[in-house]
Formats: structure tokens, C-alpha cells, sequence
């Protein structure tokens, strides 16, 4: 993934796929420059795994995260359902060490988190090392100047163009003389027709 500055990444995800959100983590911590992961809704499950790739989490203060154990769907005997397992251990130790990288928590206390399926508001989850911190409002420095595009309008401004909208609307053309004319064959001349055909 090439890039010339730094990025911010936006999530508000309930999950889904973790060898795809795998993918998206490798692509963003492969990034050369700052990865910003601001979290304004929900980062949950392999959402959750996203967001560890940033070098700065940022998470709204309605905001949740949520980490759970992998899950699959399995079928067969009893070889098949123990591979099932061995698999989603394989997996819950990969998300660990995504966890485990931006937390600095130990591995036993993510599996713990994990086992639980934890839920995290915007304060737990920086207590806890998953975010850095708390999105705030933007300062507005005191010296600043005010736009220069007003946003204030004219009532009087406002009633004109309306009226000259509806004037508009109102004007009709002056009609052609050749157009009051009546079209086609007139009254009289079918009269004259029938007379001479009696004639």
C-alpha cells in the first residue's frame, strides 16, 4: 500500500471475517507513515482487530469496542470437530498478538478478555491500552477570524427572487395574429359545398 502522508481511518464496524480484517491490519501496519484509527460508532469483534493497527486510537466518547473468542461452523466426526478447535486456537493466538502489540497487556489477561467477551466503553477501552485516547471537540483558537463567506441573507433579497420566480412563471407570449385565425374548414364554406351540390 504506497502512500505520500499520513491517514485516518474511520470505523464503525460490528465485525465479520478475521482473516479479512487480518488482511486490512497488515496493510495498515505496513503503511510508511502515521495511521490514525478514529472509532465513532462500534469497533467490535474483527473490527476491533482493525483498529490495533493504528499508531494513534481514537475513540468517541458514545463510542464501544468488543473483543470475543473466533468463531466457525463445523461439521462431521468427532477428527473434524477437534480440528475445528485446534484451528480457533490457532487463531484466538493471532488475535492475542495484535492485542498483545498495542495493549502490552499479558496474553493470559487477553484471553481472559477474550473468554468474556468484553465489552468496552470509550474510557475502559484506553484504560485498557485498546485506545490512546478520547476524541474531543476541536479547539477554535480565540484570534481566529470569521469566515469570510457570510451565511447571514436578506429577507427582502429572498422575497424578490421569489417574486421574480412566480412573474416568470405568470408571462405568456403575445399571440400571432395568424393564430387567432380558426384552422381547417369553416362553417360557412361547408354551407356553400352543400348548396351547389344540390344545385
Amino acid at each position: 500500500m504506497g502512500g505520500s502522508g499520513d491517514i485516518t481511518v474511520w470505523i464503525n464496524s460490528p465485525g465479520g471475517d478475521c482473516v479479512a480484517a487480518a488482511q486490512i491490519y497488515n496493510m495498515l501496519m505496513d503503511y510508511p507513515h502515521n495511521v490514525t484509527v478514529k472509532i465513532d460508532g462500534i469497533a467490535a469483534s474483527a473490527a476491533s482487530i482493525i483498529a490495533m493497527a493504528g499508531t494513534k486510537v481514537l475513540v468517541s466518547p458514545v463510542s464501544m469496542m468488543m473483543i470475543h473468542n473466533p468463531m466457525t461452523v463445523a461439521m462431521g466426526d468427532t477428527a473434524e470437530m477437534q480440528k475445528a478447535i485446534e484451528m480457533l486456537g490457532s487463531v484466538k493466538d493471532s488475535i492475542i498478538n495484535a492485542y498483545e502489540i498495542k495493549t502490552g497487556l499479558s496474553r493470559a489477561k487477553l484471553s481472559h478478555l477474550m473468554d468474556a467477551e468484553t465489552w468496552m466503553d470509550a474510557n475502559k477501552a484506553v484504560e485498557l491500552g485498546f485506545a490512546d485516547d478520547i476524541l474531543k471537540r476541536s479547539d477554535v483558537p480565540e484570534d481566529m477570524e470569521p469566515p469570510a463567506v457570510s451565511m447571514l441573507y436578506s429577507k427582502a433579497a429572498v422575497v424578490n427572487s421569489l417574486m421574480d420566480k412566480i412573474a416568470a412563471k405568470c408571462r405568456t407570449k403575445p399571440k400571432k395574429i395568424e393564430d387567432s385565425k380558426p384552422k381547417g374548414r369553416s362553417v360557412d364554406s361547408l354551407y356553400e359545398r352543400l348548396n351547389l351540390l344540390k344545385n
